[in-house]
């Protein structure tokens, strides 16, 4: 199989990883009420959180960024950068739209940082600082999520790596898509702020 060849197993190999729900196996082995039923109804991290347990939440948070690194790692190993970024958009459409949950996903955060890990993991560091100083200063985990996504593809293209700035100006994209009810409490006043539970 040439290389070219590969970037459709790719991209499968990505969304099936992606699509692995962590967020909802972790909380309903932990006994917790269904992740879907409470607070944005999402079944990543930040909604984990809600909950009130904090250790499911990081559980979630770190799993959910690893099967975006291994799926570009995989990638990268079997065919090259180019199936990497392939693998990395799969994976990131597979936690967007899991085939097993109806395509009703999570919103991407963590995702969107195992891609940039395995991908170059220097903007990964820069979009967790950015996160970690607008989550401070706000309070809003959505907000933080989209600051850090809406200057990561300017800071990949300020260092020369276009390809991966054009990747990830079409993941930004779709992780503001995913946030669109976020914004619209954001803009009412009447998002939630890290730490509330439902």
């Amino acid at each position: 199989m040439g290389l070219e060849a590969f970037l459709p197993v790719a991209f499968l190999i990505g969304y099936l990883l992606g699509s692995i729900p962590f967020g909802l196996i972790l909380t309903r082995l932990a006994g917790t009420q269904d992740l879907r039923s409470i607070g944005s109804g999402s079944i990543g991290a930040t909604n984990v959180l809600r909950t009130g347990r904090k250790g499911l939440a990081a559980g979630t948070l770190l799993l959910d960024a690893l099967k975006g690194t291994v799926a570009v790692v995989i990638a990268g190993y079997i065919a090259g950068p180019n199936a990497a970024m392939v693998a990395g958009l799969g994976a990131f459409l597979g936690h967007l739209f899991p085939v097993w949950l109806k395509f009703n996903g999570g919103k991407g955060v963590a995702v969107y940082i195992g891609i940039l890990l395995g991908l170059f993991w220097p903007a990964a560091v820069v979009f967790c600082l950015l996160w970690l100083a607008t989550a401070f200063t706000t309070r809003y985990s959505s907000l933080s999520a989209l600051v850090a996504a809406f200057i990561t593809p300017i800071f990949l293209w300020w260092f020369g790596h276009l390809a991966l700035s054009a990747l990830f100006a079409i993941l930004t994209l779709l992780l503001f898509y995913a946030h669109r009810e976020n914004i619209k409490r954001l803009q009412a006043g009447k998002e939630s702020r890290i730490g509330e539970k439902a």
